[in-house]
């Protein structure tokens, strides 16, 4: 039985295999959710080899990143962030997203994520997934701490809080605020929700 999904024929000169896939696993990621997408289901979808979905991309977090504009990779920009004296992690996660989001490119982008996660159930889990997975996961999963799916909720919490606070809602004092003072204000709150005691 043919695939509906697969292209007839060779791809015709010219066609921009990169965008194909990032259109192919925009919609499926839409449709199926961040767990339940595959790189090999990507690469049926677009019509090409698996193996060119990892020519482009390093793995599933990247090409999620690509597939939502994202202007950077979060799980590279996390794995850095968790490099280091555990004690002062919660100041490096603050100011990563911090550089990230308060850029021309990255505050739309955070915007738009933020918005149709609220208003569409589908965006919302994908999101979620994702953030879940690759984000606050991997984060506490690093530093090996006790609780991990408390603390990776609570370190959600706060950076989702503060995404829809500063970037969507404009909560002022937060939204002007220079990143030297979010960073001060949240960071010893992130810390405890990473290494603390929580009782």
């Amino acid at each position: 039985m043919n695939d509906p999904q697969r292209p007839r024929g060779r791809r015709p000169a010219g066609s921009d295999t990169r965008a194909d896939i990032v259109t192919a696993a925009r919609e499926t990621f839409a449709e199926h959710g961040y767990e339940a997408t595959s790189l090999r289901g990507v690469a049926r979808r677009a019509g090409v080899d698996p193996a060119l979905v990892h020519h482009y991309f390093a793995d599933k977090a990247a090409l999620f990143s690509a597939s939502q504009e994202l202007p950077f990779n979060p799980t590279t920009a996390i794995d850095a962030a968790i490099e280091g004296d555990p004690a002062t992690v919660g100041e490096r996660i603050v100011r990563v997203f911090l550089g990230a989001w308060d850029t021309e490119e990255g505050t739309p982008r955070i915007r738009a994520l933020i918005n149709a996660a609220s208003t569409h159930e589908d965006a919302a889990r994908t999101l979620r997934e994702f953030l879940a997975r690759e984000i606050f996961g991997r984060v506490v999963k690093a530093l090996g701490s006790d609780q991990p799916e408390l603390r990776g909720s609570l370190l959600a919490s706060q950076l989702v809080g503060l995404a829809m606070a500063r970037y969507v809602v404009h909560l002022e004092p937060l939204a002007s605020a220079s990143e030297q003072d979010v960073v001060r204000w949240l960071a010893p709150t992130v810390q405890r929700y990473l290494t603390g005691e929580l009782d």
